[in-house]
């Protein structure tokens, strides 16, 4: 299955003479989507001097049928298998998560507690409050798909090159897993950097209510995106984005004065 150019895995080499080339920031993306959402993200961090790692989940990036034929073990493999290629390379990891890859940024910090310096989460998604979440286990039997979630971006003429439908067997697998993800968000202890859209057609604000509600995390900051819509990595707050998540990198990796953590935001 041929793989859509924009969608391949992105990685970088910290740079060697810099303390930041010791520190690893795996990124990634969301359900249906692509590294494509993550790349400028990523090539900001690499151009820090950072080492960055941004993984093509399993049936992604080529069909929706594709996609229909994994499941969230198979996207959470990927993850957890570039997170221990990064973290042989660095002495710190540093976890980003977009929508589902939020989701995923949490269950690996949850699963190595002891190994994910801190997390940087946009849009991340736990769950939905969407009553057709619930048809899920029958609806995936009926139809293999429904429209498609992509490309939910306020600026004009931005492309996330997502699929144009959601596979239902994928979709219902994923939501599994969320339900078994927050009764697991306890084991999160590390910092966390929460960044959330006031409009976002995506994903409701219950699931970073359950995130907030249900972390061990002594260190939580929440801000708000507010020139943006789901894919606000690609949207007009994504600088936002990568300078707040320079600075929470170099704070929890003890590149600054302020790296002792702090206390959670009300």
């Amino acid at each position: 299955m041929s793989v859509h150019p924009l969608a391949e895995p992105f990685v970088a080499d910290g740079d060697a003479t810099s303390p930041r080339g010791r520190v690893g920031i795996l990124l990634s993306h969301g359900f249906t989507g692509s590294p494509a959402s993550m790349k400028p993200w990523a090539e900001h961090l690499a151009a820090q001097g950072y080492a960055v790692s941004v993984p093509r989940l399993p049936g992604h990036g080529t069909t929706w049928q594709e996609m229909n034929k994994t499941t969230w073990a198979d996207w959470y493999g990927e993850v957890e298998r570039a997170f221990e290629a990064l973290a042989n390379q660095v002495d710190t990891v540093v976890v980003c998560g977009l929508s589902m890859g939020g989701g995923l940024a949490l269950r690996l910090a949850a699963n190595h507690p002891d190994r994910v310096a801190g997390l940087v989460l946009v849009n991340p998604a736990v769950g939905s409050d969407r009553k057709d979440v619930k048809l899920l286990p029958v609806l995936k039997h009926v139809i293999p798909a429904m429209p498609g979630i992509a490309n939910d971006i306020k600026k004009p003429g931005v492309e996330e090159h997502g699929y144009t439908k959601t596979p239902l067997r994928a979709a219902d697998s994923m939501f599994r897993a969320y339900k078994v993800l927050v009764s697991e968000l306890g084991r999160v202890t590390c910092p966390i950097l929460l960044l959330r859209s006031t409009e976002d057609h995506v994903v409701d604000p219950s699931s970073s209510r359950a995130i907030r509600g249900a972390v061990s995390s002594t260190d939580v900051r929440e801000e708000m995106l507010e020139n943006s819509y789901h894919v606000a990595t690609l949207d007009n707050d994504a600088q936002q984005i990568f300078d707040g998540s320079v600075a929470f990198v170099e704070r929890v990796a003890g590149l600054t004065s302020g790296a002792t953590g702090g206390q959670a935001e009300p």
